[in-house]
């Protein structure tokens, strides 16, 4: 599934959320971010992979009793085995943390196989020991319960609702300190490139006003002197 190039996937990695959530503005998208989950570590890297998708319903009491995970067929296992490389699991929980989306277990399934990173809009269980895995992983909050108690695996690689916004199997998910927020796959490679330009912009002003310079024509860059400065300074910097 995973077709991102590696040089978009290593633009990505070096751009924020923010950054990237100004350029989906520009173009009209303005739900792209997923409310409300947050790192499980302050230490852990950037997220970056395609979307490969997990879908829960309520959970209904007789089909959902602990028997089910005998069946290598469902959906959660299935998800954790066959998520690609590279690519990021992101789970529609229906914001609901009352039960856990999963756990350090399948968590560290997920990190083995080389998967980039889990993004749920519940809960984890486990969470400090997820927290310790080094794979970037975000939820809503920590949650004991097995998902068994709440959610029903019921799809898989379909389109989703995550935090209030739309993912599609593809889309390209970013994560930092900020949040995660989900890249339209067809656009991801102007986003990278539009959004590696800015942060250097943007590093640049950053310098700029810590000594001491007006944000008055220098952000947005009104004063013509801005962009020359600018350009000077990247090449002093190798930017």
């Amino acid at each position: 599934m995973t077709k991102l190039s590696t040089a978009t996937r290593n633009k990505l990695k070096t751009v924020s959320t923010a950054t990237v959530a100004t350029a989906l503005f520009k173009r009209g998208l303005r739900i792209q971010c997923i409310q409300n989950v947050h790192p499980l570590s302050p230490q852990q890297p950037t997220m970056v992979g395609e979307a490969f998708t997990l879908r829960y319903i309520p959970a209904r009491e007789d089909l959902n009793t602990i028997e089910v995970f005998k069946d290598r067929g469902h959906p959660q296992r299935k998800a954790v085995e066959e998520c690609p490389p590279g690519a990021v699991l992101v789970m529609d929980s229906r914001k609901d943390a009352r039960a856990a989306s999963a756990g350090a277990i399948l968590v560290s399934r997920l990190q083995q196989r080389g998967v980039a990173g889990v993004v749920t809009d519940g809960g984890f269980r486990d969470s400090a020991e997820i927290a310790k895995l080094g794979i970037p992983a975000f939820h809503q909050r920590p949650s004991a319960p097995t998902n068994l108690t709440l959610h029903h695996a019921i799809e898989i690689n379909g389109p989703i609702a995550c935090g209030d916004a739309p993912v599609f199997p593809g889309d390209v998910i970013l994560g930092d300190s900020d949040g995660v927020i989900v890249i339209p796959a067809g656009i991801a490679d102007e986003i990278a490139d539009e959004t590696f330009e800015m942060t250097a912009f943007e590093d640049f002003v950053a310098d700029q006003v810590a000594q001491g310079r007006s944000i008055l024509g220098l952000y947005p860059p009104t004063d013509p002197q801005t962009p020359q400065d600018f350009a000077a300074w990247r090449a002093r910097n190798g930017r």
